[in-house]
């Protein structure tokens, strides 16, 4: 029987704050390329977005952790680890439940007043973007696992984290600089996406045994671990292309963006060698889940560097 450990975990733990890199990419990315394209920057904006993001990505992790627990999958995950899976902070630490509800309720509160602030910045043209962007990912930071949607069990979460964390959140940091739909934005949103996605695919083929015995039937679950294997290397070098593509457009300068594809040559083909060898065992596959986790935070840094480098340039 387990003894209920009563200690309180930091709050860093309970939100993943490690992880923030996820949202913190595609925000900054977004509002650099919206100042190169429309000359302009608007601080308040800037920490208003920003706040908002970070708060929307404490709500999905936390009511991730939440519904997870409640719906058995942490429970039995005997794989988890610091790179994939829930924290299972909830398991070890049940009477953090309400706690955690709290943080999750609280951070949506606090996105919403985000929301209603950059109202005071953000074109009206620009409104139902604005809206439309926050009303969304509130749906989906509660119902990727909570029922009765449940978008992470329907064959729906892999296209809602990919859509989340690029397209969505590029374009909300686009728009608090009242920029909308202009090329380079459109170019950039696929980017922050695949790498997090990246994550979402090694973490599955990790948990594939707890998420089949509990229902939560994502890509793995539903096509085996080969062809997740095979798709994790499929979205990276579709990354890699759109680095290519968008350094491309953005002119003589752009080269400054392929510094984003070190952590690519530095790591990717040993993290896709261990994933195709190892795929059906999960026990095997934390060092590849370590090295896609340390390509993505360095990709992450160097994207947001190298618009830096590329704007002071212009």
């Amino acid at each position: 029987m387990m003894v209920e450990n009563k200690s309180i975990p930091t709050l860093a733990q309970m939100v993943r704050a490690p992880f923030f890199t996820s949202i913190l990419a595609p925000i900054f990315s977004g509002t650099l390329l919206a100042v190169i394209a429309g000359g302009h920057f608007n601080i308040y904006a800037f920490l208003g977005v920003t706040v908002m993001g970070l708060m929307l990505h404490t709500a999905t992790n936390v009511y991730n952790d939440i519904y997870d627990t409640l719906q058995g999958t942490d429970k039995i995950n005997r794989h988890r680890n610091e790179f994939s899976g829930g924290s299972g902070l909830i398991i070890q630490h049940p009477h953090i439940l309400p706690k955690m509800y709290r943080i999750a309720r609280t951070s949506l509160i606090i996105a919403l007043l985000c929301t209603l602030f950059l109202m005071r910045f953000v074109d009206q043209s620009l409104w139902p973007y604005l809206w439309g962007l926050y009303l969304l990912s509130a749906f989906f930071s509660k119902y990727y696992t909570a029922a009765p949607v449940k978008l992470a069990s329907r064959g729906w979460g892999e296209i809602s984290v990919w859509f989340a964390f690029g397209p969505m959140a590029i374009l909300v940091a686009a728009v608090s600089q009242n920029m909308s739909l202009h090329p380079a934005i459109l170019l950039a949103m696929p980017l922050s996406g695949i790498s997090t996605l990246s994550i979402l695919l090694v973490g599955q083929l990790i948990d594939l045994p707890a998420d089949k015995e509990s229902g939560k039937w994502g890509v793995a679950v539903r096509w085996g671990s080969r062809f997740t294997a095979g798709l994790y290397a499929l979205v990276q070098i579709i990354l890699i292309l759109n680095i290519i593509i968008l350094a491309w457009y953005l002119g003589s300068k752009g080269w400054i963006l392929l510094i984003c594809l070190l952590p690519y040559a530095m790591w990717f083909p040993k993290t896709a060698r261990i994933i195709f060898k190892n795929h059906g065992t999960p026990a095997a596959l934390r060092t590849a889940a370590g090295l896609n986790v340390q390509i993505h935070m360095v990709f992450s840094l160097q994207l947001v560097v190298s618009l830096v480098l590329l704007l002071l340039l212009l």
